[in-house]
């Protein structure tokens, strides 16, 4: 059939839209394939140590072991799905004899699955890997101190990291906060960057440690990414550091931050300014409250006008490669009475304590991950058991039926036509895969278990719903 259209002007319109489709693409590239931890963990610069993340997951395997014995007090505590099914008349022990002899089949269909899977699996990462992501803080979790104070902290914090990366002791990501670019802590802020890195450097032979990120806290102009930019391309520089190596992390904690004075959302120009340099940018749940004037009895993480920055954030942010993280619940999982010599009114009073946090916070990570962001903060270690609770919960409770839809749009889609270089239904698939990417990488779920969607483990570890079925139709 002859084409109404000349080839010489279809040529010359299809090529200027495909310079528009490709600028698109470079600024919304999609979701990173790399691993994303779970969580941060925020500790005062000044009582940061090489072996913290070891520390940490002593302490909170110790306050999970005293607050949930067994896996059925544990799924009580949490409320979760299947607990109240169970018949109170039988004990714990008997259940678990009972559930363990079961086949894998039967198993799936019996009320305590989700809390035995769930307890074992948190008991497991409590003891392997129960830290993520740590950041030294040199900002609200150190305070303003004297810059004699702050420069020596700097230094040691940098020799703790040096030492850590020498004993292999630190967290998979890791990094500092440093105070804001605002007037009047900018030359802080710096001043502690350069002394930490410094010293860093200096002390490693030129080296920094895996996944390693500097956050920049209350962020409310484009200047003052650019400008720290400027200082990460001097530092580099200097310190005969690889280009680019140096990432910044930035924080949401003003309304400014999410509405400019020209009524536009300012985050993806904070992005812009970045140079690239920006992977993930934090949202700081108690100063976002306090600036739009919320008192401190209702500063929650669900609160409405929280919910509100988050949505905005996901509609500046998405697809863009940043990754997003919510902030963190104050209420510590921490009984009020200290001591050996307890009586039973008081460990009874320290144990509800302890359960109404954790399941508080337990509510708080699974409003988050309902929104879709699947990074939080973590202040104290009593906090991890409910981190991991939340998260293995969230991902095992919809599993089979992930696995199922995974399966069958897998199918479908390997017969699907490919048109040029895309497939039209490829964004559909990451996203299905991208569920089992992060249960896995959370440590919910298990290669094998992946292994059910019918993907290879080569497929699964190349992270590209796109690249599966390109290789599949090859």
């Amino acid at each position: 059939m002859k084409q109404t259209i000349p080839s010489k002007k279809r040529k010359e319109l299809f090529d200027k839209l495909k310079k528009a489709n490709t600028a698109f693409q470079k600024v919304y590239p999609g979701d990173r394939p790399e691993r994303q931890a779970v969580h941060t963990v925020y500790g005062g610069a000044n009582l940061f140590k090489h072996n913290a993340a070891t520390s940490l997951g002593e302490r909170a395997l110790e306050t999970f072991n005293i607050y949930a014995p067994d896996f059925i007090s544990f799924g009580k505590i949490f409320n979760l799905d299947g607990i109240n099914q169970l018949d109170p008349n039988v004990s714990p022990k008997d259940i678990l004899l009972h559930y363990e002899s079961l086949s894998a089949a039967e198993r799936k269909k019996h009320p305590a699955r989700l809390s035995y899977e769930v307890y074992h699996k948190v008991v497991k990462k409590l003891e392997k890997e129960a830290v993520e992501d740590f950041r030294i803080d040199f900002e609200d979790g150190y305070g303003n101190r004297s810059n004699e104070e702050e420069d020596g902290t700097a230094v040691d914090a940098a020799k703790e990291v040096a030492k850590g990366m020498k004993k292999k002791s630190l967290p998979p990501f890791i990094g500092i906060r440093i105070k804001p670019f605002t007037e009047e802590m900018k030359e802080r802020g710096l001043r502690t960057l350069e002394i930490f890195l410094t010293t860093l450097v200096n002390e490693t032979k030129g080296k920094l440690p895996d996944n390693f990120v500097v956050m920049l806290p209350k962020v409310t102009i484009p200047e003052q990414v650019s400008t720290l930019v400027s200082f990460f391309d001097i530092l580099e520089s200097e310190l005969k550091l690889k280009k680019g190596v140096l990432k910044m992390e930035l924080m949401v904690e003003t309304t400014q931050s999410i509405m400019a004075l020209d009524g536009t959302n300012p985050l993806y120009k904070f992005v812009k300014a970045s140079k690239g340099r920006c992977i993930a940018m934090h949202f700081g749940t108690y100063d976002y409250t306090a600036s739009c004037s919320i008192t401190a009895k209702y500063q929650e993480m669900d609160h409405p006008v929280c919910d509100f920055a988050h949505h905005m954030t996901k509609v500046a942010l998405a697809h863009t490669g940043i990754w997003l993280s919510d902030g963190a619940t104050n209420t510590m999982p921490i009984g009020p009475n200290r001591g050996e010599k307890l009586t039973k009114a008081q460990l009874k009073e320290n144990s509800d304590t302890v359960h109404r946090a954790w399941k508080k916070g337990y509510d708080h990570i699974r409003h988050s991950l309902w929104n879709g962001f699947y990074q939080g903060w973590d202040l104290n270690p009593a906090q991890l058991p409910m981190r991991y609770t939340a998260v293995f919960a969230f991902f095992l409770e919809s599993y089979d039926d992930a696995v199922e839809r995974l399966k069958t749009f897998v199918e479908k889609a390997a017969r699907a036509t490919l048109i040029g270089d895309v497939f039209d239904d490829a964004a559909t698939g990451q996203g299905l895969l991208n569920y089992f990417l992060r249960a896995l990488n959370s440590g919910a779920i298990t290669e094998d278990e992946v292994l059910a969607t019918g993907l290879t483990l080569d497929e699964i570890r190349g992270r590209s719903f796109k690249k599966i079925l390109e290789n599949r139709k090859k």
